[in-house]
């Protein structure tokens, strides 16, 4: 059975910063990432990570938010650095299976940005 279990929300100051992991169970997975959305607002694409590293990113995280991972331990990481208070939203871990195809969420963490 696949799990997605997200750790690492909270309350963080503009300009702070605020690491959010991500451990997959259950199956080998392709690409991995984060999204977010935000009340009121459609679920957006913040950054995702092939199994060989290679990375694409949503431009308004763009040279802010670092996404890594450890295949070994099937972990996917999201470092939010310099966040602002339109960065807060509730954070979705993503993995795809690479056999297959499914695509699999974390329950959500809650990332809210403020003074």
């Amino acid at each position: 059975q696949v799990q997605l279990v997200e750790s690492g929300g909270g309350l963080v100051q503009p300009g702070g910063s605020l690491r959010l992991s991500c451990a997959a169970s259950g199956s080998f997975f392709g690409r991995m990432g984060w999204y977010r959305q935000a009340p009121g607002k459609q679920r957006e694409l913040v950054a995702t990570i092939t199994r060989d590293g290679s990375t694409n990113y949503a431009d308004s995280v763009k040279g802010r938010f670092t996404i890594s991972r450890d295949n070994a331990k099937n972990t996917v990481d999201l470092q939010m650095n310099s966040p602002k208070p339109v960065d807060t939203a509730v954070y979705y871990c993503y993995a795809r299976k690479i056999v297959g195809g499914l695509d699999y969420w974390g329950q959500g963490t809650q990332v809210t940005v403020s003074s």
